[in-house]
């Protein structure tokens, strides 16, 4: 089922929930695709830029240099920065995997074992001049079975709202429940 909700700064994200079980469940937080129109916007301006410099200067290295800083801008935004979804798979019995998908193609993967799962909370911090939410996977300490050893973050960078947040965090407790 698919719902649309927004991030922390207003832009528009949907969150997938995908009940595989009663102990599998699958939260997929998507955002908008990259706009070919930006791109195009941003690269004409630097051109534009490099040639008003070069017209001044009359030197031809500007104009491959700009080339280049917005060939390599443009496959850093898209192979580090830009994420298109988010996925998270809560199984009951063996624990959480954590997705990331990036723009190029690039995928990152964690796994975190059930038994290391202390549990998983909805946790606020200060960000820029904001009060933000964020859900996050509290990690056993080995030595001492009450306290907590780590946190892990989720959905880091498509931080989506609180209103999205409750309904992973509900569904999420609900399974954490029924396995402990």
């Amino acid at each position: 089922m698919e719902e649309k909700f927004a991030d922390i700064s207003g832009k528009p994200l949907t969150l997938d929930c995908q009940s595989h079980s009663s102990f599998c469940r699958e939260f997929i937080v998507s955002t908008p695709k990259v706009s070919i129109g930006k791109v195009v916007a941003c690269t004409c301006c630097v051109w534009l830029l490099a040639y008003a410099v070069f017209f001044i200067t009359q030197n031809t290295a500007v104009l491959s240099s700009a080339i280049l800083i917005t060939l390599i801008g443009m496959m850093f935004h898209i192979h580090f920065v830009k994420v298109d979804h988010e996925s998270l798979l809560i199984i009951g019995s063996l624990g959480i995997q954590v997705s990331s998908s990036y723009a190029s193609g690039r995928e990152i993967t964690t796994f975190i074992e059930m038994s290391k799962i202390k549990d998983i909370v909805i946790n606020e911090a200060i960000y820029m001049h904001q009060i933000i939410y964020y859900l996050c996977v509290l990690l056993k300490d080995p030595s001492e079975p009450n306290a907590v050893s780590s946190v892990v973050p989720l959905f880091q960078s498509s931080k989506p709202r609180l209103n999205c947040l409750v309904k992973v965090y509900k569904s999420c407790q609900e399974i954490l429940s029924k396995c402990q």
